[in-house]
């Protein structure tokens, strides 16, 4: 039978382990709520913003950017609406800082391989900015043979989004873009659901295009012509570029913390769910070796008793 000692030395172990499990699941229950309600009062702007950009975008025709005050990359609207031969793909991937969050960074990771794959097959390079420390690591590990490179990597914005860490992400992709070192940018991210559901999905971020399908689509969104801008339309639309970028950059990121506190919780209740039922097994199994212990120690005290008598 199994040393009693080393049974109690596991029981100690896994209850240790517990405790940290139910106190981790506790603090992402806590938290997931809160990025849950962040994320569902972000998505309205969000929506709003696209269809107005949409309209602006259809209603200004030729680009022109003399009349603009150009000072970094993402004031350069004209330049970011140019579509270009691709050559090489800028893909910013959010991951999380910290793991035991269940397949999360490794779902993250997967998808990621998987579309350098997919472009390099086509002859075209990417560029990759990581969000997140549990990215990192493992896609430099698994692109060493891949034709891509890790241009920026931001750390504090994947465990507390912002504005500001989302314009810092986009004023890097906008340089890298306006200067023809990427042709386009892409983000890989979770869309989350719901408590016990996210996917990966990948969002096209530039060139930004007209994102319309369909003539009746293009006529729904388009600017009242009664409506007259100052000073003009193209010093707007300069404004509302970037504006509209750095949203998307953000809600990816809500989109993306509010996935991984939602994988960590169901995570984290599996392992204390699992970690109970190792403690009931282990139990059993102690009772078992001590009951066995005392019989043999009575079997012996017996025997030497009979053995005395005979």
């Amino acid at each position: 039978m199994t040393n009693l000692k080393d049974i109690k030395t596991r029981i100690a172990s896994v209850q240790s382990t517990k405790k940290i499990t139910r106190a981790m699941k506790m603090v992402a229950a806590a938290k997931v709520k809160r990025a849950e309600n962040t994320v569902k009062a972000s998505r309205p702007f969000t929506n709003e913003l696209s269809s107005m950009f949409k309209k602006l975008l259809n209603s200004v025709g030729t680009y022109n950017s003399e009349t603009l005050r150009i000072k970094s990359a993402i004031d350069n609207y004209p330049k970011l609406l140019q579509l270009r031969d691709l050559k090489n793909v800028g893909l910013l991937v959010i991951s999380s800082n910290k793991g035991l969050a269940g397949a999360y960074n490794a779902n993250i990771v997967r998808q990621t391989i998987a579309k350098i794959k997919e472009y390099n097959a086509q002859g075209i390079k990417c560029t990759l900015f990581i969000v997140g420390q549990k990215g990192i690591a493992p896609i430099t590990k698994k692109t060493k043979d891949l034709d891509c490179e890790i241009a920026k990597t931001y750390l504090a914005v994947a465990s507390e989004p912002s504005g500001e860490g989302a314009k810092e992400i986009i004023e890097d992709i906008a340089e890298y873009y306006v200067n023809d070192n990427i042709d386009k940018i892409e983000i890989i991210t979770t869309r989350f659901k719901n408590m016990m559901t996210y996917r990966v999905e990948e969002w096209e971020v530039l060139p930004l295009q007209n994102m319309n399908d369909t003539e009746e689509q293009l006529h729904d969104n388009v600017i009242d012509p009664l409506m007259e801008f100052a000073p003009d339309m193209h010093n707007i639309l300069q404004k509302v570029v970037p504006m509209y970028i750095v949203n998307i950059v953000y809600q990816a990121l809500l989109e993306a913390q509010a996935s991984e506190l939602a994988s960590r919780m169901t995570a984290m209740s599996a392992a204390t769910n699992n970690a109970e039922k190792m403690l009931s097994t282990l139990s059993i199994q102690y009772n078992k070796s001590r009951q066995f212990a005392i019989t043999q120690e009575i079997i012996e005290v017996v025997s030497g008793a009979n053995a005395q008598l005979g």
